[in-house]
């Protein structure tokens, strides 16, 4: 509600200052294309430290189920 009473807000005051129609329009463009790429930004950072854990927790269990070397000369006798 209150980014809608920004852009209202937005638009008044560029029209009382004077600026066209088409300058509000590319105005109010310009600045929703900030505010979605500044509110990308936010969540990115906001959800940094799950994906981070996702990470680790991939790590740990993909080093635990590693099988030994010997498991792979054993299972790589049709080879030769």
């Amino acid at each position: 509600m209150l980014e809608l009473l920004f852009v209202i807000g937005f638009f008044v005051m560029l029209l009382v200052t004077g600026v066209s129609i088409l300058g509000i329009l590319a105005a109010i463009v310009v600045a929703t294309v900030l505010m979605f790429v500044g509110g990308l930004f936010a969540m990115m950072i906001k959800l940094l430290p799950w994906l981070l854990l996702a990470i680790a927790v991939v790590w740990v269990i993909r080093s635990i189920n590693t099988p030994k070397a010997t498991d792979y000369r054993s299972n790589n006798r049709w080879r030769y």
